[in-house]
């Protein structure tokens, strides 16, 4: 364990201060000793498999994480990380396609644990008129192409407000996975030049809308996101589902007309 570039124990203390726990907060949720949890931590106790994916509960540590803490203290990775094209998950496979397809005539896509673009509906590809080629070539990353200067950023009406939201969502997204990439991504998005967000939403909004100008006129969105329950494979509990619903009457006539004449 000493020859391991990230001990468990470290990694183990490194989950704990981003919870905001301290070793006595852990120690009660775990219902063990903070003496041995102290031990555990600075390497003078090596923990159990069992303890360590009890501990790893306790933090909601990623299933990708679980892994690297069980291989860090000389243990086999535990949950299997399979494509989608894997047949072990045509089960999960089928039931995106069919979100996706069954929220037609509104756009769904699919995404991973850096934002790139899965799968998609029919509904997508009309919203993505006019983004730069270079954005939508694999992996398309959905933030990327929302807030870059040649992607949809010059055609959201609303483009501080929706920006601070994404920037929002994906600082949270961080602060619980710990994910380096998604950090470089973050640092990214918030250099693309826009305006500053408003000082805050009407008194009458209950939602963030995406307002999206289009050639029909101005279609505005709202939007959900859908993950699987209770996964024990790494790619599925990365998996994201967002559903797009047009925020009004209006929207959804434009966006009807606007799939009709694509």
């Amino acid at each position: 364990m000493n020859a391991h570039p990230h001990p468990v124990g470290a990694l183990l203390r490194q989950w704990r201060q981003r919870r905001r726990l301290s070793q006595l907060d852990l120690a009660c949720d775990a219902e063990i000793s903070t003496r041995h949890l102290s031990f555990v931590e600075n390497g003078r106790a090596h923990p159990s498999r069992e303890m360590l994916l009890h501990l790893a509960e306790q933090l909601e540590i990623p299933l990708r994480e679980r892994n690297r803490l069980l291989t860090a203290a000389g243990y086999a990775p535990l949950y299997p990380q399979r494509d989608l094209t894997d047949p072990a998950l045509a089960g999960a496979r089928q039931a995106i396609d069919q979100l996706l397809k069954a929220h037609e005539p509104n756009p769904a896509l699919a995404v991973d644990r850096h934002w790139n673009l899965l799968a998609a509906n029919g509904a997508v590809a009309p919203l993505l008129a006019g983004v730069a080629p270079e954005l939508l070539a694999p992996p398309l990353n959905v933030l990327r192409v929302s807030l870059h200067p040649q992607g949809l950023a010059p055609h959201i009406v609303n483009l501080g407000q929706w920006r601070a939201h994404l920037l929002d969502r994906l600082r949270r997204d961080i602060e619980v996975s710990g994910d380096p990439q998604l950090k470089s991504l973050f640092d990214e998005l918030s250099g693309y030049p826009a305006p500053p967000p408003p000082d805050g939403l009407s008194s009458d909004a209950v939602l963030v809308p995406l307002q999206l100008r289009t050639p029909l006129g101005v279609i505005s969105f709202i939007s959900t996101i859908t993950v699987f329950g209770t996964p024990v494979d790494v790619t599925l509990a990365e998996l994201g589902l967002e559903t797009l619903f047009p925020a009004d009457p209006v929207s959804a006539e434009l966006l009807r007309r606007l799939l009709a004449g694509s």
